[in-house]
């Protein structure tokens, strides 16, 4: 029998707060991020609801995998073991096929990797959380708290119809809930849960796109926000009532919700199976995101709590710069070399047109820090770079590269700068790959130094981030192409300024 545990989650009655994770299919790695961010703020959960892939998440901490292994596990899982085909002569009959794939990747693959155990999870203590399935015999959601959970009505929980088969289970046909609700806010209210923080993955932009894909992706959009929109209007009439003076489930106190969200709508899964983002860059834009909504208030109680800026033509890449650096200097030291600091970044131009007319040319960077004194996997807060970014004298630009962070309460900024001076081609590839790197204690670049090095990327390091170049939120492959083009020809335009024509910037 398994022994009953405490989830690092677990804890606070007295606070009565909820984590609610709803669905997002494979790109719930997001979670990962956002759910570390609030730990770290020392938040923890007397209660915890999850929905279709945020299922995954959950059942994963109720079976005692602490936040920061979840997020190397995320970083270690192959991500195309989600997929798993159903034997080939299924699929000509296809008009009675149960569905294109099975959950074999799912039981076989994803749930051992994350560290799922539906024994574990049964057992944890601490708090109060359910998983939302949907029982299609009466078309309805149930809650069903993680004391009664199996592993069928785990895996029926994150069963997209058409992609996974219903499952037969206690009787009954399961599946997963998002056509109904994504996010069961009110099953925590009704527990006693008065403050709600939703980590939310599904887009929510007035645009409507062309293409069978995006409109399935359209009517989850529906579904999912619908509900939810319902729900923030049902607290919203919980806190009227209780401003009249009612105790309502026990509430005497206005409920609030706090959404997490991405700025933007986060890729979608197809970008996710074929590599054009990772785990990585989606637990650093998951970490990014919470530490906003924490800083922010309450999120109002109406549709627009979860509508998100609609982006432009963008383009997107990894890059990983690593090198000697040591603490207690101020310049990038020639010897006393103590340990490497590695910076694993993505890049994210949101619109890439912008991005080129911006005299700065700056856009969001997020990642994470692989530093032994300091800690490895260090995800950053937020981050800047720019390209070619003026630095004052006509004949000097910078490559920016900042990241901030935070280690036990003390904020870090660490600042990179690649100097691109007029000069003669042989100094392209030395000057393009160095990067020149300060650590400061403090929230920017303007605080006392308290470390320095040089990063450098390698030939390997070079072609792996230009296998990693793609265009964001291109409707076709036309624009798609467009993108990358408009991009490398800006980039390779400046080069050709700075080390053939040796003109300096106007």
């Amino acid at each position: 029998m398994i022994a009953a545990h405490q989830p690092a989650i677990a804890g606070d009655a007295q606070a009565a707060r909820a984590l609610v994770l709803a669905g997002g299919g494979m790109r719930v790695a997001y979670q990962a991020g956002a759910v570390k961010a609030l730990l770290e703020s020392g938040m923890r959960f007397a209660h915890a609801d999850a929905a279709s892939g945020g299922t995954i998440n959950l059942a994963a901490l109720l079976s005692g995998v602490d936040i920061d292994r979840l997020c190397q596990r995320w970083r270690a899982l192959k991500v195309r073991k989600f997929a798993s085909l159903r034997p080939a002569r299924d699929y000509f009959r296809a008009a009675r096929m149960a569905s294109l794939g099975d959950a074999d990747g799912l039981l076989q693959h994803v749930y051992p990797t994350l560290g799922i155990e539906i024994d574990k999870l049964r057992a944890a203590t601490g708090i109060q959380a359910s998983f939302n399935v949907c029982r299609f015999d009466d078309k309805t959601v149930v809650a069903l708290p993680h004391t009664q959970l199996d592993m069928p009505r785990l895996v029926a929980a994150a069963s997209l119809p058409m992609l996974m088969p219903a499952v037969q289970a206690d009787g009954s046909c399961w599946t997963d809930a998002v056509w109904i609700k994504d996010a069961n806010l009110l099953a925590c209210v009704e527990r006693g849960a008065r403050e709600l923080w939703l980590v939310w993955c599904i887009g929510n932009t007035p645009v409507w796109r062309d293409g069978l894909f995006n409109q399935y992706v359209h009517m989850i959009e529906m579904s999912a926000i619908g509900a939810l929109n319902a729900e923030l209007a049902a607290i919203a009439a919980i806190n009227a009532r209780i401003a009249a003076g009612e105790t309502v489930h026990g509430h005497t106190q206005a409920i609030s919700v706090h959404i997490i969200k991405p700025e933007v709508p986060l890729p979608l899964d197809p970008d996710f199976y074929f590599g054009r983002i990772n785990a990585a860059t989606l637990i650093a834009m998951g970490y990014r995101d919470a530490h906003r909504a924490m800083q922010q208030p309450a999120s109002p109680l109406d549709p627009s709590a979860t509508r998100m800026r609609e982006p432009g033509l963008g383009v997107s890449f990894r890059e990983t710069m690593a090198g000697d650096f040591v603490l207690g200097v101020d310049k990038p030291p020639v010897a006393q070399i103590t340990a490497t600091l590695a910076m694993h970044a993505t890049v994210h131009i949101d619109d890439i047109a912008a991005f080129v007319a911006d005299p700065q040319h700056k856009a969001g960077l997020t990642g994470h820090i692989d530093f032994p004194p300091l800690g490895m996997s260090i995800p950053a807060q937020n981050g800047v770079f720019g390209l070619f970014s003026p630095s004052g004298d006509p004949a000097l630009r910078y490559m920016v590269y900042e990241l901030a962070f935070r280690l036990d309460g003390q904020a870090y900024y660490l600042a990179g700068k690649k100097h691109v001076k007029l000069g003669g081609p042989w100094k392209l590839w030395p000057e393009t790959t160095t990067l020149y790197t300060t650590l400061h204690a403090g929230e920017d670049a303007s605080a006392a130094v308290i470390g320095a090095g040089v990063l450098r990327l390698g030939v390997v390091e070079l072609l792996r981030l230009l296998s990693t170049v793609h265009a964001t939120h291109a409707a076709t492959g036309w624009q798609a192409a467009g993108a990358i083009t408009t991009f490398f020809r800006f980039f390779a335009g400046q080069l050709a300024r700075t080390y053939l024509l040796r003109r300096p910037a106007g």
